[in-house]
């Protein structure tokens, strides 16, 4: 993994101890930046497809982006809808690798190689695509993960689960394992303007976790994560923010909106009584929506957790090394964006 110039962890170390300290998350470390609404999907379980909002201007992300940088987030995801949507999308992610902080890319186009994505993965430190049933692009598991995991060392894909769609489960680690590929296991999570299709937790998490033991070092949901949905642990952790530039706090589901992180210091704004406010509400809920970001990140962020996300990180680490240079043995220059 690219390692960042000492100084650029300065900030998340000081978030990390700050939240130490005073025994809850103010300070986020992960940050989830829909850079459009728009979308080629209409899954059954989200409801971006209702969003009319209008992109945000190249000038304006990168603003956002500067405010990121300077907060304690270490990983900015872009996110969407499809944020190979946006013209400018490879102007803004070699902007992102400039900021003090790993950029993590999701997409689920399907017409993944009519773009510049050679180019563009030299810029991501991560490559995530979205593969299930309520995308429709099943396919993508053979057309374009085995292709990707030779350009892009850290490729995994993130699926969301129902229970229509437990037992389909198996077939798509096994596959994922297969190409040196990693997999996030979600739930659908219940959002308002989107049909109800939250799998039965119980049976989610014995599943997860007799695949965790088929397939070592490919599942990155932290087996701590059903525990802290059980306990209704969620945790301001990570932010969300929306296309309009606009942030989700605490929480996406709630729907509740904090400042425009276009014109608001970030660093500044969770410190006061507000966001202090909008935490005490998320601290109360007992929606137990589920939604992965929430309940996970939080989880990476405790000291108790490290050794079990380590040792996960490790292994991954470790199968993505081994497959590059098995491919970079079998046709020079292979592996290599």
């Amino acid at each position: 993994m690219r390692i960042l110039p000492v100084a650029h962890y300065a900030p998340t170390l000081a978030g990390w101890l700050k939240n130490a300290a005073a025994r809850r998350d103010v300070f986020p470390f992960y940050a989830s930046f829909k850079v459009t609404a728009r979308c080629r999907f209409a899954c059954p379980f989200c409801n971006m497809k209702a969003d009319r909002t209008g992109d945000l201007g190249t000038a304006d992300v990168m603003r956002i982006l500067d405010n990121l940088s300077r907060s304690s987030v270490l990983l900015t995801s872009f996110e969407g809808g499809e944020p190979l949507l946006r013209p400018d999308i490879g102007e803004l992610l070699r902007y992102a690798r400039t900021r003090k902080f790993y950029v993590l890319f999701t997409t689920s186009a399907k017409d993944l190689w009519d773009y510049p994505i050679r180019e563009y993965v030299r810029w991501i430190d991560f490559f995530h695509v979205s593969i299930d049933e309520g995308h429709g692009n099943l396919e993508m598991l053979d057309t374009v993960l085995p292709r990707l995991t030779g350009l892009h060392p850290r490729v995994a894909v993130q699926t969301v689960v129902t229970d229509a769609t437990l037992d389909a489960l198996p077939g798509k680690v096994r596959t994922c394992h297969g190409y040196g590929a990693s997999i996030v296991i979600m739930p659908a999570a219940r959002m308002e303007g989107a049909r109800d299709c939250f799998p039965d937790m119980r049976r989610l998490e014995a599943r997860v976790e007799a695949l965790r033991r088929a397939f070592p070092g490919t599942i990155l949901t932290p087996a701590s994560y059903f525990r802290a949905h059980r306990e209704r642990r969620c945790s301001a952790a990570s932010i969300i923010i929306g296309p309009d530039g606009r942030l989700f706090y605490p929480c996406h589901i709630r729907g509740e909106r904090g400042p425009n992180l276009v014109e608001t210091e970030l660093r500044t704004w969770l410190t006061g009584p507000r966001a202090a406010a909008l935490r005490a509400r998320m601290s109360a809920c007992d929606r137990a929506c589920g939604w992965y970001q929430y309940f996970s990140v939080g989880e990476y962020a405790r000291i108790a957790a490290l050794p079990a996300v380590l040792k996960d990180l490790v292994r991954a680490g470790s199968r993505s090394g081994r497959r590059l240079r098995r491919r970079s043995k079998a046709a020079p220059g292979a592996g290599r964006p």
